[in-house]
């Protein structure tokens, strides 16, 4: 690997899937406003998911649709005049 590419400054931080509330715990260099406070007491940088490995169709093996911004709608709406 070449030298000086990768980030140094690795710390905790919790990371939370929107979609079903999956919280966990890992090393990451992501920048975050929010602070939240873990299983073990400690408060740690809160960075949100959209999706992850437990609510992603693929590692679930459930065919299920995540829409929390409302795209699908937005997109069926814009595009149906033009359907017509």
């Amino acid at each position: 690997m070449k030298k000086g590419i990768h980030p140094d400054k690795y710390r905790l931080v919790v990371f939370k899937d929107m979609s079903n509330g999956h919280s966990f715990l890992s090393r990451s260099t992501a920048e975050s406003k929010e602070k939240v406070q873990w299983e073990d007491g400690n408060e740690y940088p809160l960075v949100k998911l959209e999706i992850s490995n437990t609510s992603h169709p693929f590692f679930t093996g459930k065919n299920m649709l995540v829409d929390t911004a409302g795209r699908i709608d937005k997109f069926k709406k814009k595009y149906a005049k033009k359907a017509e």
